[in-house]
C-alpha cells in the first residue's frame, strides 16, 4: 500500500511525515492519520528518525524546553528519549537515546536559528490539516509565533552583553586618551629638537662671521 508524505520546511530544518489514512473513517487518501514514520532532517547534523512514539516525545522536549527559555528559567529538559540543555546564549545541547540498548546516544549542538526552524516545523506539523492532531498536550500555546530570538527577555540580553560592551568602550576610550596624548608629546619634543637645532645653527653662522 502507497503511503502518503508530507514535508515540513523551515530554513535550516525539515520533517517528513510518512503514513496513511484511516480509511475506517472513510478520510481522503491524502489524509495522514497513521504515522508510521518521521524524520528530522538539520543541515550538517545526523538524520533523526523513528516512530510516532518518539515523535511525540521530542515535541514535547521541545516545547517545554522553549517555555523554560520564555519564562527565564533554568532551561533543561530530561526524558527517557531526549535531553535538552542550555549550554550558552547561543547553544543548546541535545542528547537522542534510543529505545534500542545497543544503540549509543546522539550528541548534537544547536544554536538559536536551528531551534528557531525545528519549533516552527513542529508548528506547521500541529496546524497542518492533513495530519490527524497528535500532540494533545497544551505546552504548544505558549509559544511565542515571533521567534526564538524573540522569546529571550531584554533584560537578559541586556545583563550579557552590556558589561563587556561598556568595558570594551573604556577600554577603546582610554587607549585613544593615551595615543593622543603620546602623539602630542613627540610634537612637542620634535618641535624642541627642531629649535635647538636652528639655534645651533645660528651659533655656527655668528661664530664664521666673527
Amino acid at each position: 500500500m502507497l503511503q502518503n508524505k508530507l514535508l515540513f520546511n523551515s530554513s535550516s530544518v525539515s520533517l517528513e511525515i510518512i503514513g496513511l489514512p484511516d480509511y475506517s473513517n472513510n478520510e481522503n487518501k491524502d489524509q495522514i492519520s497513521i504515522i508510521s514514520q518521521w524524520r528530522l532532517m538539520i543541515i550538517d547534523k545526523p538524520l533523526i528518525e523513528g516512530n510516532v512514539d518518539h515523535l511525540i516525545s521530542i515535541m514535547e522536549a521541545f516545547y517545554s524546553y522553549s517555555n523554560f527559555l520564555i519564562n527565564n528559567e533554568v532551561a533543561s529538559y530530561e526524558s527517557k528519549l531526549i535531553d535538552i540543555k542550555f549550554e550558552n546564549f547561543i547553544t543548546h545541547n541535545v542528547l537522542l537515546k534510543s529505545s534500542k540498548p545497543e544503540v549509543k546516544p546522539l550528541k548534537i549542538k544547536i544554536g538559536n536559528s536551528v531551534l528557531t526552524d525545528i519549533i516552527n516545523c513542529f508548528d506547521q506539523l500541529t496546524t497542518s490539516s492533513k495530519v490527524r492532531k497528535i500532540l494533545s498536550s497544551p505546552i504548544r500555546k505558549n509559544i511565542s509565533k515571533k521567534g526564538f530570538l524573540n522569546l529571550i527577555k531584554k533584560d537578559k540580553v541586556t545583563n550579557i552583553f552590556l558589561p563587556p560592551i561598556i568595558s570594551l568602550s573604556t577600554l577603546l576610550l582610554f587607549s585613544t586618551a593615551l595615543i593622543f596624548y603620546y602623539h602630542s608629546q613627540d610634537k612637542k619634543e620634535n618641535k624642541v629638537l627642531i629649535n635647538s637645532s636652528k639655534l645651533v645653527d645660528s651659533v655656527k653662522y655668528r661664530n664664521a662671521l666673527v
